[in-house]
């Protein structure tokens, strides 16, 4: 038997797998279908001479115990902080500033509402005390409500305890966080419809779901959960693009003596009473004592396993989730920075360094996914914009700019017509709208992609196209994901493992899947 692990996708968590497995002696193999490695955590040149976060684009939930451990600034990951982190221009011509440290962000929602600034404190606190609460939960599989193991016993007592010592306000804040809507939460906060707009987004991007769709404030709470160099809170860009971050990784694992095969596409995974291995799509077979998934539960279980080894009631439960996704992803190279009528000026200045929200108001972004949930492409999409290289000059040539735009809603299936009818037709209400704010940005356009949810499901293999291996929905969390009673990286097949977002804790680029799946797998090797 030539590995004591073989990991399927070499994603930032089947890397981070590899490595910790690696660490620990074994014999790794990753298997990747792409010519490039990292999953959606990638860089690549789609236009001449630049470097472009194709799919993930900003960090700060990459778990910091990860970096240390594996040494990653060691092997280049460096972070480069957004100051400030975002700006949100509006049709009257007023702009919102955020994350400039507390007080300027108090004065600059003070533009807006006295009474929300006065109130935002209170707010961070409210969700930071949760993070603190809920964070633990990250590091580990989460104990089974249905297990009958002494150990998941204890977890689930002692975590009720830790519960009831938090207090009934506490108690009272985590289960609004985790029934309501973003748009409910926001409510209950604030009155300034600008501010709610802006924190909003952060509850539905890569969600097939509207502000005012219960479960969403998790969602919201899901991306206050990192931190950058040690600040929390704090989102980065990398330099050098995302795919600098998984090429860190990948160093750490060459170093410790994983071999990492590009264009290998994995065709069926192998099962004789337990896994022994896999098939790869031109007809090699590799043997090992496991094998780890870090692809999606729907690939992994309805795709790359024959029917017969799978449990009938399992199967559903995986054929039962939620994939949809609604989110499009738009790459450009530009000649200049956006000239905003706000804001004027196009050397890079605080209304380019962070995210660019183009979402005014909590109707603008309902009715956007209102047209989507009956199969219509926003006619106004919500658009999150980034310009790395207005902080990191390694990304295009002198004088030009990179640009991401994250924007919903682009449902997967259409009600009439197809994605490749209708990819120019959004691709141009995206660059339209964003010129009603920034009128030279059209005429500044060199190059640009649109990746569609059908794209993304064929270029990076996830399912719907949903960026986070499945929706990050209470029941599609904590002990249900992927399935209850199979949270802990284990499957119904001995020797089979999920690694990826659709194992607990979920979506983003954490690291965590890969890193818990790792002790689960050592655990079993033993």
């Amino acid at each position: 038997m030539k590995y004591d692990a073989i990991i399927i996708g070499a994603g930032h968590n089947g890397l981070v797998c590899a490595a910790y497995l690696a660490k620990s002696g074994k014999k790794v193999c990753v298997v990747e279908r792409r010519s490039v490695l990292g999953g959606s955590a990638v860089t690549e040149e789609i236009f001449p001479g630049c470097k472009v976060s194709r799919a993930a684009y900003v960090n700060s939930l990459f778990r910091p115990e990860i970096i240390q451990d594996l040494k990653l600034k060691q092997y280049g990951l460096e972070f480069l902080s957004r100051r400030p982190a975002s700006f949100s221009p509006f049709p009257d011509q007023r702009y919102l500033i955020l994350g400039n440290g507390l007080e300027k962000d108090q004065r600059e929602i003070a533009k807006f509402s006295s009474k929300d600034a006065d109130r935002y404190p209170e707010y961070e606190t409210m969700l930071n005390s949760i993070v603190q609460y809920v964070e633990p939960l990250w590091k580990k599989p989460p104990p089974s409500p249905t297990s009958k193991k002494l150990s998941d016993l204890w977890e689930l007592a002692s975590l009720g305890m830790k519960t009831r010592r938090s207090g009934n306000e506490l108690i009272q804040k985590m289960v609004e966080m985790f029934t309501l809507s973003a748009g409910d939460l926001l409510d209950r906060w604030f009155e300034s419809d600008e501010l709610k707009a802006t924190l909003a987004t952060d509850g539905v991007i890569g969600a097939m779901a509207g502000p005012y769709t219960p479960g969403t404030a998790y969602v919201l709470l899901h991306h206050v959960f990192g931190e950058t160099n040690g600040m929390r809170g704090v989102w980065a860009y990398v330099r050098g693009g995302m795919g600098a971050l998984s090429d860190s990784i990948a160093s750490a694992c060459r170093d410790l003596g994983v071999e990492i095969l590009l264009e290998s596409g994995v065709d069926k995974i192998s099962v004789n009473k337990r896994a022994t291995g896999i098939i790869l799509s031109d007809s090699r077979e590799l043997s090992a004592k496991c094998v780890i998934s870090s692809a999606d539960p729907h690939v992994t279980f309805l795709r790359l396993l024959d029917e017969s080894v799978l449990p009938s009631d399992f199967r559903d439960k995986i054929d039962q989730m939620d994939f949809k996704s609604a989110t499009a992803k738009m790459n450009l190279h530009l000649s200049e920075l956006p000239d905003f009528i706000a804001f004027p000026g196009t050397n890079s200045g605080p209304q380019h360094s962070g995210t660019i929200h183009i979402s005014p108001t909590m109707d603008f972004l309902e009715k956007a996914y209102d047209e989507a949930k009956y199969g219509r492409p926003s006619r106004h999409p919500m658009i999150e914009a980034t310009i790395p290289s207005t902080v990191d000059d390694t990304l295009a040539p002198k004088g030009e700019h990179v640009m991401g735009i994250f924007c919903q809603y682009a449902p997967y299936k259409l009600k009439e017509g197809n994605w490749e009818d209708e990819k120019t037709l959004f691709a141009n209400r995206i660059i339209d709208d964003f010129t009603e704010y920034a009128p030279n940005f059209r005429n500044s356009i060199i190059d640009y992609e649109l990746l569609t949810p059908p794209d993304i499901e064929t270029v990076f293999g996830l399912t719907g196209g949903n960026i986070f291996h499945g929706a990050m929905t209470p029941n599609q969390l904590f002990f249900m994901r992927p399935a209850l009673g199979w949270a802990d990286h284990r499957t119904p097949i001995k020797g089979l493992y999920l690694c990826g977002s659709g194992s607990h804790p979920g979506g983003g680029v954490t690291g965590a899947p890969g890193r818990n799946a790792a002790k689960v797998v050592l655990q079993d090797l033993r």
